[in-house]
């Protein structure tokens, strides 16, 4: 038997068979390991190193120095911080001679047939230490190019930041690179120390992060924005009032054309035309909202503005905290004077602005800028951060938006009804929205800048990974807060699985996924990827095509991935060789035999395909709990009595067991209702911990057509977020169950 820590520590020998209290301690603690940080908002330059689609930074340095000699020398250098050690592959297509640094030490010297295959991409795997880690590219320039790509393999699952390094630009994000010189200056010397100022090196630093004399000379916005008669644009702040109690303070100042001034939401100042101006309002203690509104005058465009109470200053601070700016204002603009803008819209990061009335466009919206040269704030997701085994350390999941935690989500919504918690449901609620209310924003993001920075999943939308699970826990939540923003990503996931997503020619579901190890490819997983959420869309939008095709991908994945013999399915498909692998993981098979459950809950009593469906519950039931181990849990290889015992296919089983029997859909309850409660037995005791830990979950996986693979390779992870969720799931309708056979009430088939 497979031993996690001893049962002394378990949450069994705790609290017994209290199951509303072992959902407590699961909730709790994961809420506690994963507080609602959002993401981080850092000084961002346009004009610097953008990523492409596949999330590679484009460092062609020819482009960027088309003058640029045969011979000479540029340098690339980026800061990553890691919050632990982390296991990364990194991918280099060259377009020239390349060497690359990490942390000090050279990991990378092209040769010539990298250099002539600027298509042909080199994969190098890095172990990035906790704290600073220093990436720096040394190119030289040839006929053939000058410069690289660079980026994480996977770059959307798996996300590599990279800050700017010198003291002056610190916190800021992206890269630096520099005008070519003549000769390499670290063939000898040491390289630079990214914490130094970057004067310290004789080179010239780009992207350029300082205005010129003659462009401070001129007004804010007409600095930013250009001279534009007629247009808008708006500027926020803060007032932040350090003396006790409320006394009079004065606004005063001057501009350049028409100007409006709103404290805390209420106008204080309108001026007609161009002119200084003066105004006293009563301030409080502590932070208040100041947002002013510059219309661009024939001449010149900006303000002045000043602040004081009793004849000292009161000090400006950002509306909202930006790494990598000291700048007190962000603005807004240029806007059609069309343009219609309550207060409420403005005093806010979650959005975006359409410049004109009359184009909606992506390229047609704008954003919040800095007083600096093509600067913008740019949020960014900076929280766990996954590695080549999808282990994420101990570093909050919050705002992070991935199928795993589509789970969790889940998981904890569940529990939190069956609680009575409105916190838990909360907390859940706020992680979906903190994902959502960005969503227009990522959008516009990608487009800007090529790669977003945040819900890098979901915007950049290709596989069913990238957008089932979650969504699926969206509409879940939706039914807390019918929150309407989660209704057009809905309807965007609708479209990416039922009218763009790869299908064979029998309508089954499978993966392309060209030139990836996964390359045409058919997974059980993809079951859960789908159905659930085209169960869920059907339910909110009234869809019958959507819940047809949960029903028929079912049918359509027994095809090819059951096995009859022993009544349990493979994992993979593999369409390249024309055969199943035949190698039954068991998760797998848990998220067949889970999702299958989510159908049949929803599927109508006259569905055409509903008794097969029913027919497939109890064939799959019957073969999995032939597998059960006297432990109650199941391996993880499932017909492999040597494989680890595995807790997340345990739990997924003993929740469709339970509501099979509750839902009445199994010939046999009774046999189920022993399997469900033998396995809540076992995970308790050899799975979960008086803390609440979650152990035994094997990481991530991809497939072999080898057992070994999943027995020595996947490994298990503990807190895992693929089994932390469905450990509460589980939890959750073994407590429905037992009150269900509590009650002399004879099941209602469905």
């Amino acid at each position: 038997m497979t031993t996690y820590f001893n049962e002394q520590e378990s949450i069994q020998s705790r609290l017994g068979d209290d199951d509303n209290r072992t959902l407590k301690v699961l909730a709790d603690r994961y809420i506690g390991a994963n507080p609602p940080v959002p993401f981080a908002f850092r000084a961002f330059y346009q004009s610097g190193v953008l990523q492409n689609e596949d999330g590679m930074f484009d460092l062609n340095l020819g482009r960027r120095f088309p003058e640029a000699r045969p011979g000479q020398f540029s340098y690339a250098y980026g800061l990553v911080w890691s919050d632990g050690e982390r296991n990364l592959d990194v991918l280099f297509r060259c377009l020239g001679p390349i060497e690359f640094y990490f942390n000090d030490e050279r990991a990378y010297r092209s040769n010539v047939i990298d250099e002539i295959k600027p298509d042909a991409s080199v994969k190098l795997n890095l172990n990035f230490v906790k704290g600073w880690n220093r990436l720096f590219i040394k190119a030289k320039h040839t006929a053939a190019g000058f410069g690289c790509l660079f980026g994480s393999d996977e770059a959307k699952v798996r996300i590599l930041n990279v800050l700017t390094p010198f003291a002056e630009r610190s916190g800021q994000a992206g890269w630096v690179y520099s005008a070519p010189v003549d000769t390499d200056l670290f063939e000898v010397s040491p390289l630079p120390n990214g914490l130094a100022s970057e004067k310290e090196y004789g080179l010239s630093w780009l992207p350029t992060c300082e205005w010129t004399e003659g462009e401070l000379a001129k007004p804010v916005c007409e600095r930013l924005f250009g001279l534009q008669p007629g247009k808008q644009a708006y500027a926020w702040t803060k007032l932040n009032k350090v003396s006790s109690g409320e006394e009079a303070c004065l606004l005063k100042g001057h501009a350049t054309g028409p100007l409006t001034v709103w404290l805390d939401g209420k106008q204080v100042l309108e001026l007609a035309e161009e002119g200084s101006f003066q105004v006293e309002v009563p301030l409080s203690f502590g932070k208040h909202d100041l947002l002013i509104r510059s219309i661009c005058g024939n001449n010149a465009w900006g303000f002045t503005f000043h602040a004081s109470v009793r004849g000292e200053v009161v000090p400006l601070s950002a509306p909202q905290k930006v790494h990598g700016s000291a700048e007190p204002w962000l603005y807004v603009g240029p806007l059609d004077s069309s343009v219609e803008l309550a207060y409420e819209e403005l005093v806010r990061t979650d959005r975006i602005y359409a410049k004109s009335s009359k184009s909606d466009a992506a390229g047609d919206k704008t954003y919040w800028q800095l007083d600096r040269p093509d600067a913008w704030i740019r949020p960014y997701y900076e929280n766990a951060m996954l590695s080549n085994k999808w282990t994420v350390g101990n570093v909050t999941n919050y705002a992070r938006w991935d199928y795993p935690l589509g789970v969790t989500i889940y998981g904890l919504l569940q529990a939190g009804r069956l609680l009575e918690r409105p916190d838990i449901i909360g907390y859940a609620l706020d992680h979906v929205q903190s994902c959502t209310d960005m969503f227009e924003y990522s959008l516009w993001d990608r487009e800007k800048y090529g790669f977003p920075a945040i819900n890098q999943q979901l915007v950049m939308m290709k596989m069913l990974d990238n957008c089932g699970s979650f969504g699926s826990a969206m509409l879940e939540a939706y039914q807390e807060d019918k929150d309407l923003g989660f209704l057009p990503i809905a309807q965007r996931i609708a479209d990416f699985i039922l009218v763009r997503l790869e299908r064979k020619e029998d309508g089954a579901f499978y993966r392309i996924c060209q030139d990836e190890y996964s390359e045409n490819t058919m997974w059980a997983d993809d079951l859960y990827m789908s159905t659930p959420f085209l169960c869920r869309y059907a339910g909110i939008t009234g869809s019958s095509e959507a819940l047809d095709e949960a029903a028929k991908q079912f049918l359509l994945f027994r095809k090819y991935l059951y096995m009859p013999d022993q009544r349990i399915m493979s994992h993979v498909f593999d369409f390249k060789y024309g055969m199943a692998t035949g190698i039954p993981w068991g998760r797998g098979n848990g998220w067949t035999l889970f999702s299958l459950t989510e159908v049949l809950e929803v599927l109508p009593a006259d569905h055409e395909a509903r008794p097969e469906l029913v027919h497939f519950f109890n064939e799959l039931c019957a073969g999995y709990a032939d597998l059960q181990a006297e432990s109650g849990l199941w391996h993880q290889v499932l017909n492999d009595p040597d494989a680890y015992q595995e807790a997340s296919c345990t739990a997924m089983f003993a929740y469709a067991f339970a509501r099979g029997v509750r839902f009445g859909w199994l010939k046999e309850p009774g046999r189920f209702i022993h399997a469900s409660l033998k396995a809540w037995d076992g995970l308790t005791r050899l799975a979960i911990d008086a803390q609440g830990n979650v152990h035994g979950v094997c990481s991530g996986s991809r497939y072999a057509f080898t057992a070994d693979y999943y027995k020595k390779d996947l490994l298990t992870v503990t807190n895992d977020n693929h089994g932390v969720g469905i450990m509460m799931l589980a939890g959750t309708e073994v407590v429905k169950l037992k009150r269900w056979l509590s009650q002399p009430l004879e099941v209602t088939h469905r």
